[in-house]
């Protein structure tokens, strides 16, 4: 088995789906411009897929107020103060300062709809 994609129930998936796509490297897979308004994105590996949706009987769940130790998704970064202050920049909000536990060097982030992001510089890489 492998996993296809990850869902996120989200206030504007058009909008958010657009941010992701010109300021982390996604593209658009697949998307529904009626309700429940999806949206498939594929990461720049082209292996990893968000879905992102809308359904008006459903309450959107706070991610603002979701502590990013509960829920963060993470990218690989090559450059963090680079990719950060970018990131910054295009309406995402910092969560503290990077850190580095072990030698990776670690940003904790929030995209504009508060789903909370961190770039991650492993020393050495994961995936």
């Amino acid at each position: 088995m492998r996993i296809e994609h990850v869902a996120f129930h989200v206030a504007d998936p058009a909008a958010m789906a657009d941010w992701y796509v010109e300021h982390l490297g996604f593209t658009i897979k697949r998307k529904i411009d009626e309700s429940p308004f999806m949206h498939f994105i594929a990461d720049g590996s082209g292996t990893v897929m968000f879905e992102l949706y809308r359904q008006p009987h459903l309450r959107v769940p706070d991610y603002r107020e979701t502590d990013p130790s509960q829920l963060h998704v993470a990218f690989v970064s090559d450059d963090i103060e680079g990719d950060r202050q970018r990131l910054l920049a295009a309406g995402a909000t910092a969560e503290g300062d990077p850190i580095t536990p072990g030698g990776d060097v670690l940003a904790m982030m929030r995209d504009p709809w508060g789903l909370a992001i961190q770039l991650a510089q492993r020393a050495e890489p994961m995936v």
